[in-house]
């Protein structure tokens, strides 16, 4: 049969068809049943089209529960023939999907939120970073500062009584913050954006010895929040984020780059691919960095490895410095895991989220010409759509990525106290390792809080179970 799948850590946004040796499904005919009995008859079928296929497809085929009744709500039922180690497989319904990967986001005030405990014992609330016009951005609001009220009301009191997040997201909003020099900014009937694309090459700096004393050639520094494909009319990847930051480092003559990727979830494949093949070193070329190992039954078909393939854009580095933190998921963690082996890397930061493995895109219904209208953009008959596990990701030297995510050779936990900089001791620690070939002592739990501070969830790796995500067209 031709299906249309894609390989994904987590969460899968683009579309391609393959063959399998299945036979072709058809969509079923209309049933002669009266009309409030038409959702059961739909929904008995979109569970065997998922029994089928979990089947066929999941990691864990063999130890899939048997006597799963199929009375269960759908949701229940998919997740009853989930193994008890599997935490990542997930399932969704059409609209949910399809918002999901828009790439839009709404109702938001363009910042990340969070509190500096581990290490600092900081229950504030601190910016972690602000999109670009956005309407924080707008009002002069940066990283690292301090929001101390929302509403009139002092934020632990928000917390404490567990109402922060709904009363933070009301629109519009008073908000007190204080700043980086520890100045009070009250910003009264602020307004969400309604909608506010937001792109991933956050920041791009190139540091020189007056910037960090002791370089003796310039360092390029890319913030890196997502690895986004979008594509041209003729459905050719889009990858302005990674070239022209690149370019940029090229031209300087960067023989060292610092690329930060502490809140970057993953993403598309070919965004991943590129960046690998514009910063592996030439000895790494041709050499596998990531290989795929699927079930028994795929294997033979479906195990495949991904080479680097050098171009001549890409640069000539002595030194690459990857910025982790809890929030680095999938595609990231690929690249991290990928690139050790086969270049100078050095990892600092926070250990990694902990997204070892990919899944296949089951959209139902799933007939061949469902399947074309899809690809063509049109989602009108698409119901449900289901991410089980389908293989593992290991680097050319058959390395996995832990579970418990990839620790860094220096730990720093993630400095919300500073502005992304110099000053900044994840990109601190860096610079001075490119100068003195060692890193500083790491300035841990330099605040310390009175009792009475509360965790409240805040960044989605906090919260979204879908948190992680790595993309792959099947061509």
């Amino acid at each position: 049969m031709r299906k249309l799948v894609s390989y994904a850590l987590v969460v899968v946004v683009l579309l391609a068809s393959f063959s399998a040796c299945e036979e072709r499904i058809e969509p079923a005919p209309e049933p002669s049943v009266k009309e409030e009995e038409t959702q059961d008859v739909q929904d008995i079928q979109a569970k065997n089209f998922l029994k089928k296929y979990m089947g066929l497809y999941y990691y864990w085929y063999k130890d899939i529960p048997s006597g799963v009744k199929t009375s269960l709500p759908i949701e229940k039922y998919f997740d009853a023939l989930l193994v008890p180690q599997d935490r990542w497989s997930w399932m969704t319904d059409a609209e949910s999907y399809l918002y999901s990967e828009s790439g839009v986001v709404v109702g938001t005030y363009g910042a990340s939120l969070a509190q500096p405990i581990e290490f600092y014992d900081d229950y504030d609330i601190r910016i972690r970073y602000v999109y670009p016009g956005s309407p924080f951005d707008k009002l002069g609001v940066t990283r690292g500062w301090t929001l101390t009220h929302v509403a009139g009301t002092p934020v632990m009191n928000l917390i404490i009584d567990g109402i922060f997040n709904s009363t933070y997201y009301v629109s519009p909003q008073t908000f007190t913050f204080t700043d980086l020099e520890g100045k009070s900014h009250t910003f009264q009937n602020v307004s969400a954006a309604k909608t506010l694309n937001t792109r991933p090459a956050l920041k791009t700096e190139i540091f020189t010895a007056e910037d960090f004393p002791g370089l003796d050639s310039p360092v390029g520094y890319f913030l890196y929040m997502g690895f986004e494909s979008s594509t041209d009319a003729q459905g050719k990847p889009m990858l302005d984020d990674i070239s022209e930051p690149v370019a940029k480092f090229k031209a300087a003559g960067c023989k060292n780059i610092i690329l930060d990727l502490r809140y970057n979830s993953g993403g598309s494949v070919d965004a991943s691919d590129s960046l690998v093949n514009l910063l592996a070193s030439s000895s790494a070329n041709g050499k596998v960095y990531t290989q795929r190992k699927h079930n028994d039954i795929l294997a033979k078909d479906y195990d495949q490895s991904t080479i680097v393939r050098r171009s001549a854009n890409s640069l000539d580095l002595d030194n690459l410095y990857i910025i982790t933190g809890e929030g680095t998921a999938s595609a990231s963690e690929m690249v991290l895991n990928g690139l050790k082996p086969l270049m100078s890397v050095h990892h600092v930061g926070d250990t990694t989220y902990g997204k070892p493995n990919g899944m296949y895109v089951l959209m139902y219904p799933g007939s061949n010409a469902d399947y074309d209208n899809y690809e063509r953009g049109d989602f009108s008959k698409l119901e449900y759509v289901f991410l089980p596990i389908c293989f593992y990701n290991k680097n050319g030297l058959g390395q996995d990525i832990p579970d418990t995510g990839i620790v860094p050779d220096n730990y720093i936990a993630d400095d919300l106290y500073h502005d992304f900089g110099v000053s900044e001791k994840n990109i601190k620690a860096c610079l001075y390792h490119i100068v003195n070939g060692s890193y500083p002592e790491s300035e841990r739990a330099v605040r310390t809080k009175s009792a009475g501070g509360r965790k409240i969830a805040l960044a989605e790796e906090d919260t979204d179970p879908k948190y992680g995500k790595m993309t792959v067209v099947m061509k």
